[in-house]
């Protein structure tokens, strides 16, 4: 019996679980916060060594379980939030505090990267997607024109993973899926894009510092001494290549074929998919990132799910039960009381600007459970327009694997599948990136101990047996409900355009 553990480095905090391998159960978990540097002008950072401190913390706290024998931990993964950088020196020393996926403070940078890319059509036909303001390639701009001092003593860049992997094995890699969010890499061809680079330096700075590459199966090496000491830990421990935390979380949530759709209900919505060949769309909503299981991970991703229910559920003083309550004893259309629930702005359809509104108000349908609906609704309606771009692009839609606060809710998951005329069914585990991690760490061991076993059909394997299904939580589209809201989607879209005419449909 070996064991694996999973990291899943995140915004808020550092998750650790630790799996047995024989019995497919999770025997170990431990959790940590983060801090945040953050003010007015959208900034947002953290310091490498809070990730590190959480990392040890929850990781001690894993490995306290009474079925945990330290010793048995033969691999490791880190699952890290994706699009942050950071700047090494040739010694291994951060030179600046990490820029977040959720920094904003570079809008300008941005703007002139995807310029000199030729716009948004420019940059889809260069990298297989839009450079955006949250991604790692206007961080670095910045930081060169900002730290002249620093910059010349640039090194390396790493993703926030990369440098959990370096600290633990002291190597410095990326691997396929999380380096396709950085703005600086083609998906076509999984290679760092020579041409957006110089855009940033011409030097070749920066292009010497770019990490190599590594397939996701690859390990990245094994835990450093010291390391592996203040871990418990054998120095013969792998440390497989990891990834960002969509990707772990496609793995968590066995979305490694065609036909699956991972969407999280969460304070804004993320629907993720796989898929065998390069997804480059001729919309921007589609971010069409590699995945960690050696394919590609099409992803979109809306501002307003549980983000706007909770403003209403706030104004109207519910509580989840009431809320919930409310969901219940009220019909599809909440009597025809529409929402768009832009509370802030939208990303897809891109709407920065837009305000939250409500329409179609009278004396009788202006309900505190009608305005519960009408969120609800409106936020499925948001997601049902990223899962109709994905379906223009053929992605096929068998089932959908909802995670999030929202999916806890049985009439939201109802309505999910009504909406989208598609089963819908949650995880028994609810850590999906940490668990992918792990069966990441697994498929990366099992393939270096047995190198005659196929990569593709031992992670289907393992994610067969790790990846469980609430089965109490599933729903299947109500087919009178199915044809309402079929109906009543058409009016939403009718009306968004109605109000934006700078929308496609």
């Amino acid at each position: 019996m070996a064991l694996y553990a999973g990291i899943d480095c995140g915004t808020q905090g550092t998750k650790v679980v630790i799996v047995d391998s024989r019995t497919g159960t999770i025997v170990g978990e431990g959790s940590a916060p983060h801090e945040m540097i953050s003010d007015s002008s959208g900034r947002r950072e953290q310091r490498v060594e809070w990730w590190v401190e959480a990392l040890l913390k929850a990781f001690r706290q894993a490995v306290d379980s009474p079925d945990v024998d330290p010793a048995k931990i033969a691999a490791l993964s880190v699952s890290g939030q994706q699009h942050g950088f950071v700047a090494l020196d040739e010694h291994g020393d951060v030179l600046h505090a990490v820029k977040l996926w959720c920094d904003t403070s570079t809008m300008r940078e941005n703007q002139a990267l995807l310029s000199g890319l030729g716009g948004i059509k420019g940059s889809l036909q260069q990298l297989g997607l839009m450079v955006a303001a949250g991604y790692t390639a206007s961080k670095i701009l910045w930081f060169k024109q900002q730290h002249p001092s620093l910059w010349a003593r640039l090194k390396t860049v790493l993703l926030p993973h990369d440098y959990l992997n370096f600290w633990l094995t002291g190597e410095r890699v990326a691997e396929f899926g999380d380096a396709s969010g950085s703005g600086l890499f083609d998906i076509r061809q999984r290679c760092w894009d020579r041409r957006t680079v110089e855009l940033i330096d011409g030097s070749g700075l920066l292009w010497n510092a770019l990490p190599r590459l590594i397939p996701a199966q690859e390990t990245v090496g094994y835990l450093r001494p010291e390391v592996a000491a203040m871990l418990g830990l054998q120095p013969t421990t792998r440390v497989a290549s990891g990834g960002g935390d969509n990707m772990m979380a496609a793995i968590g949530t066995g979305n490694i074929r065609p036909g699956i759709i991972t969407m999280s209900l969460g304070t804004s919505g993320t629907l993720f998919a796989y898929a065998e060949q390069p997804v480059v769309s001729h919309s921007e909503a589609i971010a069409g990132f590699c995945s960690s299981s050696n394919g590609w991970l099409p992803l979109i991703c809306t501002m307003n799910v549980t983000s706007a229910s909770t403003s209403v559920q706030r104004l109207l003083e519910k509580d989840i039960a009431a809320f919930n309550q409310a969901l219940a004893e009220t019909e599809p259309g909440a009597e025809g009381v529409m929402m768009l629930p832009f509370f802030n702005g939208e990303r897809v359809p891109p709407l920065p600007a837009a305000k939250a509104s409500l329409h179609n108000l009278d004396s009788d349908n202006f309900t505190p459970d009608n305005l519960c609906r009408a969120v609800v609704e409106s936020a499925t309606y948001g997601l049902r327009y990223g899962v109709d771009l994905f379906q223009q692009q053929g992605i096929a839609i068998d089932e959908i694997r909802l995670t999030g606060g929202g999916a806890r809710s049985s009439c939201w998951r109802q309505i999910v599948a009504d909406v989208m005329n598609c089963p819908v069914v949650c995880l028994a585990e609810k850590e999906t990136a940490a668990l992918g991690a792990a069966i990441q760490a697994m498929w990366c061991d099992n393939l270096a101990t047995q190198p005659e076993l196929s990569a593709k059909e031992e992670l289907s394997s393992l994610c067969q047996r790790f990846v469980r299904l609430d089965e109490n939580t599933r729903a299947v589209p109500n087919t009178l409900h199915q044809r309402q809201y079929a109906d009543l989607y058409a009016g939403y879209l009718n009306l968004l355009q109605k109000e934006y005419p700078e929308v496609r449909l």
